[in-house]
């Protein structure tokens, strides 16, 4: 998995100058039509994208790199997206696409286009600026997995604390009946315009209305049960499908499953860090797995079939032992690993043979043992 921080070659308290300089020198040396190569110059892409915005570098840094969730969260998350943009067109694809038409040569950087336009139109409108406002937080969970479980698709029960709707107002915030009406204030803007004196002269700034808390209205009467909140904390049980294949640290995000907005807002992302816990026979290397076996002198030298442990239940692995195998060859079982998590097939498993050497023999080992020294064994 690769790391954006070194991807782009900067440090993690990069500046946002840094990064872009550092997203030039990298996407100039490694695009396709300077001889570069193409999965390098997606690579690069894709860490700009991610460390250019403030949100998904937050996201990054908390999180690491994140794999969305299947089932409800998912199709919540359809046309959510920041590079949406009017009537679903993607930004995001017309930036890149720009690019790619110009060419690298003709010295067109697509981000300097997308800088001008935001401080021309502004980044974001104030409907969504409000919007972000009632956005309820992100809630992350940990989960702990036996190896066992990685082998198939399962589902976990977790029980979480979060903000969920107010039944009685339905999230809106107001006693049911009661109207929402526009701040007086800032007239439904969600922000005033302040006017300062200095030496310049007079500098005029906006921020958020006192009043409305940048929400841009306030209902009429306060809901009696969630205090105008529009949601309340309460303990709910969810089952979150896991992928077959997970490993140690991996993060599902499951958007929307977060905590509940306020007044009606965005729902937060819910995300779920996973712990596979060592195991006392497998030790796992990707999807690879390696175990230990004993056999017998005899087994070794005559050769034998031998029964080795297996991770699935109710199933037997039989390895053969060829004759004269030596202590410490290690054998490879195909397909008998975990399962690949983004795609069909399974790892390998690997078994390392060793001779054991008796410590307690019997009278009749002894004498036989004696014998084999004498012929030279």
């Amino acid at each position: 998995m690769s790391d954006y921080y070194k991807t782009l070659g900067v440090e993690k308290n990069a500046t946002q100058d840094e990064i872009k300089k550092a997203y030039r020198k990298m996407a100039h040396k490694c695009h396709p039509d300077k001889g570069g190569d193409t999965k390098e110059f997606h690579k690069v892409n894709e860490a700009y994208q991610v460390l250019s915005s403030k949100q998904k570098r937050e996201q990054y840094d908390k999180f690491g790199r994140v794999f969305e969730g299947a089932g409800q969260g998912q199709g919540q998350g359809q046309g959510q997206g920041q590079g949406q943009g009017f009537g679903g067109f993607d930004f995001g694809n017309f930036w890149q696409q720009a690019g790619a038409e110009t060419g690298a040569g003709a010295g067109f950087d697509p981000n300097d286009l997308r800088d001008v336009f935001e401080r021309v139109f502004g980044s974001r409108g104030r409907r969504e600026e409000n919007e972000d406002i009632k956005r309820g937080d992100d809630i992350q969970v940990d989960i702990e997995l036996n190896l066992e479980d990685v082998l198939n698709t399962s589902t976990k029960k977790v029980s979480i604390l979060k903000y969920a709707s107010c039944a009685r107002c339905s999230g809106v915030g107001a006693e049911p009946g009661t109207k929402v009406k526009e701040c007086k204030t800032c007239r439904g803007t969600g922000r005033v315009q302040q006017m300062q004196r200095s030496i310049l002269g007079t500098i005029t700034r906006h921020t958020v209305c006192p009043d409305c808390g940048g929400e841009g209205n306030m209902p009429e009467k306060p809901c009696n049960v969630c205090k105008g909140e529009g949601r309340l904390k309460n303990k709910e049980e969810i089952e979150i499908p896991i992928p077959a294949g997970v490993d140690s640290g991996q993060v599902l995000k499951f958007q929307g499953r977060g905590d509940a907005g306020r007044k009606g807002g965005r729902a937060g992302d819910l995300y779920i860090r996973l712990m596979v816990k060592p195991h006392s026979t497998f030790e796992r290397k990707g999807d690879d797995l390696y175990t230990e076996k004993e056999i017998n002198f005899s087994q070794a030298v005559l050769g034998d079939e031998i029964e080795i442990p297996s991770l699935e239940k109710n199933k037997k692995i039989i390895l053969k032992i060829p004759k004269n195998t030596e202590s410490g060859k290690v054998f490879k079982i195909m397909g008998k690993g975990v399962p690949h998590f983004t795609g069909y097939n399974k790892g390998n498993l690997y078994v390392l043979t060793r001779i054991k050497t008796p410590k307690i023999l019997t009278r009749i080992q002894k004498d036989l043992i004696k014998k084999l020294r004498h012929e030279g064994l």
